[in-house]
C-alpha cells in the first residue's frame, strides 16, 4: 500500500481543548505517523503519513476535533514523505 504525506493546518478553537491529544490518538488508531504542535498563531500544525483512505478520515474527523474544539477551517497540501515512524505531540513553534 503506497504511503503519502499530508501538511496540515487547523485554525479556530483548537488550543487549550486537547486538540493535540485527539489527534495523537486518532492518528494512532489510523496508524498514520508524523506529529502535531501548536503554533504561536493560535492554530494547529500537524504532518501525517500513511495510507491515503486513512490520511482522508483523519483529515475529515480534523474538522470536528474534540468536543471543546470550534474548528473554522483545515488546510491540508500535499507534502514528500519523510519516514516517520509513530505520531507525536512536538512544542510549540
Amino acid at each position: 500500500m503506497p504511503v503519502t504525506a499530508r501538511h496540515l493546518i487547523i485554525q479556530g478553537r483548537v488550543q487549550g481543548v486537547f486538540y493535540r491529544n485527539w489527534a495523537v490518538a486518532l492518528a494512532r488508531d489510523l496508524s498514520l505517523s508524523g506529529w502535531v504542535r501548536n503554533r504561536r498563531d493560535a492554530s494547529v500544525e500537524m504532518w501525517v503519513e500513511g495510507a491515503a483512505e486513512a490520511i482522508e478520515q483523519f483529515i475529515a474527523q480534523a474538522h470536528e476535533g474534540p468536543p471543546a474544539a470550534r474548528v473554522l477551517r483545515v488546510i491540508a497540501q500535499p507534502v514528500e514523505t519523510e519516514g516517520f515512524v509513530g505520531f507525536e505531540k512536538r512544542p510549540t513553534a
